[in-house]
């Protein structure tokens, strides 16, 4: 039986001026993909906050990120041995309110914004993908997204 990995990430959100959404994300530092922030779970944190210290050190992107998980993917996480295992990665939203011109990882990935329709089409997961496409059509009727966006105010 392989091994199952469990991943938490953060979906990294601003809103446009035009009521659009848009989405952050960072190159892999392997394949130099483009991914959300992500990574494994950390002892004595919540899924949620390890997602926001994934963001800020992959990304540099500071902000409120909501509770609720909003889906999950999966993908084979290729480990530093070769070895792969199948992973399933739980995604939170994240409103970025500041975006640091120094942070951990600047020097070993690219960061940009995407519409959710141009992030869909560059991620290699279709779960992924789909989840991306939902956001790209009314963001806002996401239950997770609605409550993220009263707290973040």
């Amino acid at each position: 039986m392989p091994q199952m990995g469990e991943q938490i990430a953060a979906l990294p959100l601003r809103w446009e001026d035009d009521g659009t959404v848009s989405v952050l994300m960072v190159t892999s530092r392997d394949t130099g993909r483009w991914v959300m922030p992500k990574g494994w779970e950390m002892d004595g944190k919540k899924p949620w906050a390890a997602a926001e210290i994934e963001a800020l050190e992959e990304a540099g992107a500071k902000g409120h990120i909501g509770r609720d998980c909003i889906g999950t993917y999966r993908y084979p996480k290729i480990l530093d041995d070769g070895r792969v295992i199948p992973c399933t990665v739980r995604v939170y939203p994240m409103v970025v309110e500041k975006l640091l011109r120094d942070w951990k990882e600047r020097k070993q990935r690219v960061r940009k914004w995407f519409t959710p329709k141009a992030a869909a089409k560059r991620v290699d997961e279709q779960e992924l993908s789909d989840l991306l496409m939902s956001l790209h059509k009314k963001p806002a009727r996401q239950p997770a997204i609605r409550t993220l966006m009263k707290a973040a105010g």
